[in-house]
């Protein structure tokens, strides 16, 4: 249905205190409508509460997980970049990307809406309609100069939905080249987007390197193996690949002069790729590093543990240039928390999933949506009959359960699945799952103990279903209306 500017109104005041309960939103409300009818009066946009627009430097890994880094207690895999980040302005300890898969997380960033409202943007291998505005065109027509280097929105068709290029902007070779082409007095907004770590990895890299498989933290939903660990010390390589990627940016940005005018952004788009982590809605696949430096807006060495959204990115990139955010976003601008300005913190945040490769019967989704609090996560398997992974009836390895990239680790507990102390390894990352899924957060930190049936979590199973019930209705996800076939038949548009 289409929205009058009125109704548009109307619905940017529910997205925007979707993740809220009733009496914070009464609290906050009234200071919401207050603002918002001073900034009708201003005009299209707000007053720039700084001297001059900043540039924007977002940066964003390739299946990269919390806390897979130094400045989050991790001592083996080494980040000092993303430190210094986190040192010289605010980490970020809450953080979570709107969906756990490439395609719809890139979209969520990019849009500042929640998948479900992108159509087909919210699957992997898709497109994202052009009829969706993206910050970077927002920003260019107001007149920052844009562009992109490596991996921006994707992996689809950057150019199907009437789009002519990538909606992270055009492409350059480097941030250095596209400096080249920006003028002095012309702000400008870029995309890098790193390949980092995304798989494949050549096995045994980390090791070879010099990481030590006994210095690795395994997480308990992997089984603590040597084949995990080495496939671990991989991956931690590969992350710092990334981080070393970050620290030529920082210095190409230091000797252009431009490093006190520029807001920094670094995060990923979702979890790391290991069972249970990457396509999965649980912390490993949803939980997101996330620092922000701004020199002369952001204190350096401001932790955050406020529950935030990469759907917030977006809105807050707008607010920092002075331009107020479509209505259609569903994220929350971080300016309060950048700025250290009082506000409400968001008591939940949302999650969800479509279709992500194409390894079940029929091309059909594993729709998932979930809320998640600071105490709890309640899960919903729209589809508990599909088996969540992918399907398993393949003679091929690859493509057994294709959900789960292909990996050292998922072969050792494929092949290993008989044996008693792996069994509850591959019962919980590979099988089939109930509707509803409820994990204490306080005694449960990393959500291996489903307590969605028992007795005494009843009341809060109840709260939990109804205010992702409301979410969704509010934010107009065509599930909240029941079955729906429109994600299985999207193409699968591979390159």
């Amino acid at each position: 249905m289409k929205r009058s500017d009125g109704n548009r109104r109307k619905y940017a005041v529910c997205d925007l205190f979707s993740g809220f309960t009733r009496r914070e939103f009464l609290a906050c409300a009234g200071v919401w409508l207050a603002t918002w009818r001073n900034t009708e009066l201003m005009g299209k946009s707000k007053p720039n509460r700084h001297a001059s627009r900043p540039n924007i430097l977002f940066v964003i890994a390739d299946d990269w997980s919390w806390p897979h880094a130094g400045a989050y207690g991790d001592t083996t895999v080494k980040t000092p970049a993303f430190d210094s980040i986190a040192r010289e302005g605010i980490l970020f300890t809450h953080a979570f990307t709107a969906a756990p898969t490439c395609t719809a997380s890139r979209s969520a960033i990019l849009t500042g809406q929640a998948p479900h409202r992108l159509e087909e943007g919210a699957n992997l291998w898709s497109v994202l309609p052009a009829k969706f505005p993206v910050y970077p065109e927002v920003l260019e027509q107001a007149g920052y100069a844009v562009g992109k280097t490596g991996k921006g929105w994707g992996p689809g068709d950057e150019k199907g939905g009437g789009r002519t290029r990538n909606p992270a902007g055009p492409a350059y070779p480097s941030f250095s080249e596209f400096l080249k082409t920006v003028p002095d007095n012309k702000p400008f907004c870029f995309w890098f987007g790193s390949r980092h770590p995304h798989r494949a990895y050549k096995q045994g890299i980390g090791v070879n390197s010099g990481l030590r498989i006994e210095d690795v933290k395994v997480p308990p939903f992997l089984p603590d193996a040597p084949e995990v660990r080495s496939d671990i010390c991989d991956y931690y390589w590969h992350v710092q690949q990334f981080d070393a990627e970050l620290e030529t940016l920082i210095e190409t940005l230091e000797k252009s002069g431009r490093q006190n005018d520029t807001l920094v952004i670094v995060t990923s788009d979702n979890g790391m790729p290991f069972p249970y982590a990457k396509c999965n809605l649980y912390d490993a696949g949803t939980r997101m590093p996330l620092a922000i430096r701004w020199p002369g807006v952001v204190q350096p060495g401001v932790r955050c543990d406020e529950l935030v959204s990469l759907t917030d990115i977006a809105p807050t990139i707008l607010e920092a240039a002075g331009i107020r955010p479509p209505a259609q976003m569903t994220g929350v601008s971080l300016m309060d928390i950048l700025t250290g300005a009082p506000r409400i913190e968001r008591s939940a945040v949302f999650t969800e999933r479509e279709r992500h490769t194409i390894g079940r019967t029929g091309m059909r989704s594993y729709p998932m949506r979930a809320i998640r609090t600071r105490d709890f996560l309640y899960i919903r398997n729209l589809r508990p009959n599909l088996w969540p992974m992918g399907d398993p009836h393949t003679t091929v390895l690859d493509r057994i359960f294709a959900d789960i990239d292909a990996s050292p680790t998922k072969t050792y507990i494929f092949r290993n699945r008989r044996d008693p102390l792996v069994a509850p390894f591959f019962e919980r990352c590979f099988l089939k799952r109930p509707e509803e899924e409820l994990y204490d957060l306080r005694k449960d930190p990393w959500q291996l103990e489903n307590v969605a049936a028992q007795p005494n979590y009843s009341a809060v199973k109840k709260e939990l279903r109804n205010r992702l019930d409301d979410w969704m209705r509010r934010t107009g996800d065509p599930r909240a209306n029941g079955e729906t076939d429109f994600w299985d038949k999207c193409p699968y548009v591979t390159g």
